[in-house]
């Protein structure tokens, strides 16, 4: 598509929703460049925003936020493998806020499509759409969009760079530039003398951009390959930079309380036993809550403790039967959503064997190894911030709302992270930060959450229930009929971020559900949102986390009712749906050994999910012993399209697994008066060394669309967990966590 046109509507739609209240963008705001955001020294030059050279080499700009899934390191090779260096030739860094470092595939989450049924037209419509992402200030890093988002850009802006400086090495030598070739670094004349990129790059900086075609797949050096992880010597040797390692010149150092009943105010607060503390300067009154200063962080959290208050109650159902009670009444409403409905669910075929059964999701924490925390330094005409956070363009603008300067006036340092899964997209945390710091003007300050704090004060993955009823005839699904009730995570987390009223079907709430490439006959999915206001926000793999369980194993039903065996059930569903799909089934089925034999007093489980572009599979196996259920063994096939660093496959699909089977296993938050009774690990139990399987993985690469890998291996971990369950026990598991119905080993 070649041109975007006019959105004419007072309303622009992000993930189905639309945002209400005149965001209307003209063609040539959408199109054209974003400024180049990046002031070399003297002596050096930028090449585009992603690409800086000075004397003292070359630096890479990867604007995605690190928290360990190797995005740094994925982006460094896609500009490197173009410029023709390698990585240890390189600095990367992730760069200031900046609309240059937009996301540019976030957006085609918009699309009324199941994602694996779209066109090249739709495809190149989502591109088109994406470049709104600059305007919005969409310099975001999560929805597994990160890959996806670089692997043209950022190979294009390498390739640009790259001929740029042979036109400048061209000039100064006088010849043409095709007589020219690049390696390690550096311009190679015919006569094999070479010319460094940091002596062409002041020149080159002078010419205009040379765009040049991207290398074919076979003559890459560096993608296709694992490749050292470029954070992992400074993080073994403990001089990488977390937020939370941040220290400045005569910094002090903040801890934060708020009403633990969410909604709830402040009434009052006795803070004299604190403030006689040695040691703490301050007791900050922030309104919904306090902080104290103190001259270290255990200190300030022992100081806050030491404060007598008076907390308000929350505006929420007072239990967790309560909550649950809201989110069931929202069935009685009319649908939210009805973005799959195929044939007719309620005629069934004549000899349909129906069943039916309601499953129950709850609310989970993030649980982040690195607490919330940010630093923050006020002078009054100027806030600069150290935060370790997924979206900086706007975490930077909600700080300088918050402290009454223009977003021109803060300098953002986004650093390291331990851990985001979409926690650290929330401007919540550096907002606190930079609100402590204005009250101590010139002292850097840091802020960091007690462990309680953060567990208490979450964006919660929303509570759900769903309910299903479906049909099997002659040994195949021929009905399933799927209604999916719990809060809308996009609503809330858009409206927060963007400062926009919400309306529209939320996609977010039935992701996972509506677009599963099952070849059903009579398949309709219907998403209802509740009618409460308990902080929630996006998870690690979102409203797939809890639809991808539900609905998988509501599928596994079916195969049983059908007297089937549950994956050659799920390829017979599928039929020629999408071939990638039945691909990653079977390639799972040959991983594991489905069909050969089994051990005693084992089971085995297959969880199916499509989300975020990826068809993935897992099998996973569970062993009964002295009365303790643990999981032995695991197989992963998942289909990314292309897959640039091998190691890192492994890694991503690892860890979502083990994130996945760690909240099937033991997770929840329950609320009691409206705050969270889990409040530490010891209450929010996750995967030990001595727990987590032995995992294996195989991927493929047949879709036509790279794809990202950071949340898809999760929900099929956790269906296949409570399938294999059910295959040892003859217990069906209904609800999460499995630990109140299984003797899972700890």
């Amino acid at each position: 598509m070649s041109r975007l046109g006019k959105i004419t509507r007072r309303s622009f739609l992000i993930g189905s929703v639309a945002l209400v209240g005149g965001v209307a963008f003209g063609v040539y705001a959408v199109s054209r460049p974003a400024p180049n955001p990046l002031d070399p020294a003297e002596g050096g030059a930028t090449l585009n925003p992603f690409v800086l050279i000075n004397p003292d080499g070359i630096t890479l700009i990867a604007p995605k936020a690190e928290m360990g899934q190797g995005i740094h390191t994925t982006w460094a090779a896609l500009i490197a493998e173009e410029l023709d260096v390698a990585l240890d030739q390189v600095r990367v860094l992730h760069g200031p806020p900046a609309a240059a470092y937009y996301n540019s595939v976030v957006l085609a989450e918009a699309l009324p499509d199941k994602g694996y049924d779209r066109s090249d037209m739709a495809h190149a419509l989502g591109e088109q759409l994406g470049k709104i992402g600059k305007l919005l200030d969409l310099q975001i890093t999560g929805g597994s969009t990160s890959v996806p988002d670089g692997y043209d850009r950022m190979r294009a802006a390498g390739a640009s760079a790259r001929e740029t400086l042979k036109q400048a090495a061209a000039e100064r030598l006088q010849i043409d530039r095709a007589r020219l070739r690049t390696e390690a670094g550096a311009v190679i004349a015919p006569d094999g003398s070479r010319l460094a990129y940091t002596d062409l790059a002041v020149a080159a900086a002078g010419l205009d951009p040379i765009e040049a075609p991207l290398r074919p797949k076979s003559d890459w050096r560096l993608l296709g390959r694992t490749q050292p992880r470029v954070d992992m010597l400074a993080k073994i040797t403990g001089t990488a930079t977390f937020s939370i390692d941040v220290r400045r010149p005569g910094m002090k150092f903040a801890a934060l309380r708020r009403n633990p009943h969410l909604g709830g105010r402040m009434i009052r607060f006795d803070d004299s036993a604190a403030r006689a503390m040695p040691g703490v300067d301050r007791v900050i009154n922030l309104d919904d809550g306090f902080a104290v200063v103190a001259s270290n962080t255990w200190l300030a959290m022992q100081a806050a403790d030491a404060v007598e208050v008076e907390w308000g109650g929350a505006p929420h159902p007072a239990t967790p039967e309560a909550i649950f009670g809201k989110i069931a009444e929202a069935f009685d409403g009319r649908a939210n959503s009805t973005l799959r409905d195929d044939g007719d669910v309620s005629a069934p075929p004549l000899g349909t064997e129906e069943i039916s059964a309601e499953y129950h999701l709850p609310y989970l924490a993030h649980a982040t190894m690195e607490p919330m925390n940010a630093t923050a330094l006020y002078s009054g005409i100027k806030l600069e911030i150290w935060s370790g956070n997924q979206l900086p363009l706007i975490i930077r603008n909600a700080c300088a709302q918050a402290v009454g300067l223009k977003p021109e006036a803060v300098e953002l340092h986004t650093t390291l992270m331990g851990g985001g899964f979409g926690r650290r997209a929330e401007p919540d945390f550096s907002v606190y930060a930079a609100r402590v710091a204005r009250e101590i003007a010139d002292t850097p300050v840091q802020l960091t959450w007690s462990r309680e704090e953060d567990m208490s004060h979450d964006y919660y993955r929303p509570g759900a229930i769903a309910r299903y009823r479906g049909g099997v005839k002659d040994g195949r699904a021929v009905m399933i009929d799927g209604q999916i009730a719990a809060q809308g995570a996009t609503p809330q987390a858009m409206g927060r971020w963007l400062g926009l009223p919400i309306a529209g079907p939320d996609k977010s709430t039935v992701d996972g559900a509506y677009n599963q490439p099952y070849a059903i006959p009579n398949y309709r999915i219907r998403g209802y949102l509740a009618d409460l206001d308990l902080p929630v926000g996006f998870w690690r793999s979102v409203g797939a986390s809890f639809n991808g369980v539900a609905f998988d194993w509501f599928l596994d039903e079916l195969a049983h009712a059908a007297k089937a065996d549950p994956l050659a059930f799920r390829l017979a569903a599928m039929g020629d749906t999408y071939a990638p799909a039945r691909q990653v089934l079977e390639a799972v089925r040959d991983l594991s050994g489905w069909d050969g034999p089994r051990a005693a007093n084992t089971g085995r489980g297959v969880g199916f999910c499509y989300c975020f572009g990826v068809p993935c599979a897992t099998v996973i196996e569970v062993a009964e012993a002295d009365g303790e259920v643990s999981i032995p063994r695991a197989w992963i096939a998942a289909d990314v399209g292309t897959a640039l660093d091998p190691g890192n496959l492994e890694q991503q699909f690892t860890g979502a697994l083990a994130y996945g089977l760690s909240a099937a296993c033991f997770e929840e938050i329950t609320f009691t008066d409206g705050a969270a009774d889990q409040l530490n690990f010891p209450d929010y139990e996750a995967l030990r060394i001595s727990t987590m399987p032995e995992v294996s993985l195989r991927i493929l690469e047949n879709q036509p669309h790279i794809a990202g890998a950071g949340e898809p291996g999760t929900p099929p971990a956790m269906a296949a967990l409570g399938n294999a369950l059910f295959d040892l026990t003859g217990t069906r598991p209904r609800r999460l966590p499995l630990m109140h119905d299984f003797p899972l080993k700890i």
